[in-house]
């Protein structure tokens, strides 16, 4: 006999996914009872057929941007929890484990339930899994209590809590699909967007932030956040995060130049 189905609505956002939509919707689709994949018109690649397959509902909408999208697929969720997912991600079986029996517990003890819960996420990268510097435990908030939680922003979307956050222990698996040209390439669409939310602030950038800062950046990976024990794939991590830091400021940098009244 089969066990009831958590009450959990998975909400993921997907572009051209087709070749590993699947895996992540599998990870799921056992044990909880709502899935919604939200995607525009720009996807062709049987993405949307691949999760019609899996059970899951698609939603469609014009694309502005991730935060938008994410709570395109929230307004059409059912179920008292919501999980967000990436179409690159899968829950682990231990992951699961711990959100089935905290979700039991919130049923028990509605008052004892936190408004969300976050818990780290692994990252594979390079032929292995990435478990220190910057990237791991690299902790994000997917699991909330309906209506109680909003995506914001722009370039990092963010979940906005109404409420305590707790915290769960186990990985959520992170198969990013990037090559280092990918990596390379979102450096420079990270750091525009960098640029122009801090420019509109009023900040400046000075000759000590493209200094010190990359070679902070650096340390604090590689040595502080024992980056050197993911081998050389932590080396290079720890390089490309100093590289994009001096980038951003090198941008912000070349902004204030071209103010009115700058050479």
């Amino acid at each position: 006999m089969n066990s009831p189905k958590a009450p959990i609505s998975v909400c993921i956002i997907a572009g051209n996914e087709a070749a590993r939509i699947r895996r992540t919707l599998e990870s799921v689709s056992c044990w909880v009872s709502e899935m919604i994949v939200a995607t525009d018109a720009s996807v062709t690649d049987g993405t949307e057929e691949i999760a019609a397959s899996c059970g899951a509902k698609i939603v469609r909408g014009p694309w502005k941007d991730h935060a938008t999208h994410r709570n395109l697929a929230a307004a059409n969720a059912t179920q008292p929890w919501l999980l967000a997912l990436d179409a690159d991600e899968v829950v682990s079986p231990k992951l699961r484990d711990e959100i089935i029996q905290t979700i039991a517990a919130a049923q028990v003890r509605p008052d004892s339930a936190c408004a969300a819960y976050s818990f780290p996420r692994c990252t594979f990268f390079c032929e292995r899994w990435i478990r220190h510097g910057d990237w791991y435990p690299d902790r994000v908030v997917r699991l909330w209590q309906q209506g109680r939680g909003r995506w914001e922003g722009i370039t990092h979307e963010k979940l906005v809590i109404q409420g305590q956050t707790g915290k769960l222990n186990h990985d959520l698996l992170h198969y990013i699909a990037e090559t280092i040209n990918d990596q390379i390439r979102k450096t420079a669409t990270f750091s525009d967007h960098f640029v122009q939310q801090t420019s509109a602030r009023g900040k400046t950038a000075s000759l000590a932030d493209i200094m010190v800062r990359p070679l902070w950046r650096f340390v604090r990976c590689y040595v502080l956040r024992l980056g050197f024990l993911d081998g050389w794939p932590g080396c290079y991590i720890a390089w490309m995060t100093a590289f994009y830091t001096a980038t951003r400021y090198a941008k912000l940098r070349v902004i204030q130049s071209q103010k009115p009244g700058k050479p």
